[in-house]
């Protein structure tokens, strides 16, 4: 009870509730939005000049944000040192977004030669960072560094790329359920039950994920008859508010996800309901959740790479093409 560590672990633990009253990547998120909003303006020039054509922007997008999710893991995933390292399965759900994430990157760098003298150091560092980043037991370095290894190797070996929208909403999402997964971590760098404002962005995050999903593997049919359409939809939309409701007040994994399931089925109806959809809906959906994904993080590049993906974007009433799916 009175050992020393303990009472060191209950105070960082204190202080960090407190910090719950001010949700910073809230804050941080309003301080860039001239950024963003600049980003938006010269969208096309900052294109231009990463060399994103229409034919790779959806590759690169999803490319950069994967490889800048994976360093955010890596080096802020490793919070050690609190009450529960012993129970915790943390460290086999860092593994498992490393080793989808290096599967990813190295299915679409496969092309590229690492093993070369110069990139000796590069190589040297990530190991490093990836040995770091769990060291509470003997066997965390060779977890997330052979996670790292074998996913990589997988990639660089298949035969195709890894679908990149699908790809990046995968290890996004698990990203996000690892922050409600674990009260110790990743709760954006703070610890406690998440406020309103957390839950709000988290709530948005797996809802533009699931229509994402939704709207670019259902195709419209115009099939269901409008008294029925209207009824199921209702039907739907009660289920989602009451998964809503409960996850406020539960912060529940099982609820997110379900929430999020309500959200695609609900959209899925309206897909197959209407006879035809934008063809770029569900790309400007994708990109509304690069950028979400990025507030949620406190990664204002994520979120810029979403703002430069939607401005390269035709332009349409993205609002009132959401409030139809909804």
């Amino acid at each position: 009870m009175f050992d020393d560590a303990i009472i060191v672990q209950s105070a960082i633990s204190a202080f960090n509730n407190a910090a719950l009253v001010a949700p910073a990547f809230l804050w941080s998120a309003l301080l860039t939005l001239p950024l963003y909003f600049i980003v938006w303006k010269f969208g096309d020039k900052i294109a231009e000049y990463l060399r994103w054509s229409r034919g790779n922007i959806t590759m690169r997008a999803a490319l950069w944000t994967v490889i800048i999710t994976v360093g955010w893991v890596v080096l802020f995933g490793g919070n050690y040192g609190v009450l529960r390292d012993d129970t915790s399965t943390l460290p086999f759900m860092i593994a498992a977004i490393i080793f989808v994430s290096s599967l990813f990157i190295g299915s679409y760098t496969r092309d590229i030669k690492y093993l070369r003298r110069e990139n000796a150091l590069y190589i040297a560092l990530v190991v490093l960072a990836l040995g770091v980043s769990d060291m509470h037991v003997w066997w965390g370095p060779i977890l997330q560094i052979g996670a790292a290894f074998f996913g990589f190797v997988i990639g660089r070996g298949a035969h195709m790329e890894m679908p990149a929208i699908p790809g990046t909403l995968l290890i996004s999402g698990a990203t996000v359920t690892a922050m409600l997964m674990q009260p110790e971590y990743f709760r954006f760098g703070q610890l406690g039950n998440l406020t309103w404002v957390h839950l709000l962005f988290v709530g948005v995050f797996g809802a533009s994920a699931a229509a994402t999903i939704a709207v670019r593997n259902i195709n419209s049919r115009g099939r269901i008859h409008d008294s029925a359409y209207i009824k199921l939809k209702w039907m739907i939309r009660f289920v989602a508010a009451l998964g809503v409701a409960l996850f406020v007040m539960t912060e529940s994994v099982p609820v997110f996800l379900g929430t999020s399931v309500a959200v695609f089925m609900l959209v899925a109806l309206s897909v197959w309901h209407v006879r035809e959809i934008p063809d770029t809906l569900g790309n400007k959906l994708f990109a509304l959740s690069v950028m979400i994904f990025g507030v949620l993080t406190s990664m204002p590049v994520i979120t810029a790479v979403g703002v430069v993906y939607l401005a390269n974007m035709p332009r349409s009433d993205f609002l009132r093409e959401i409030k139809q799916l909804l």
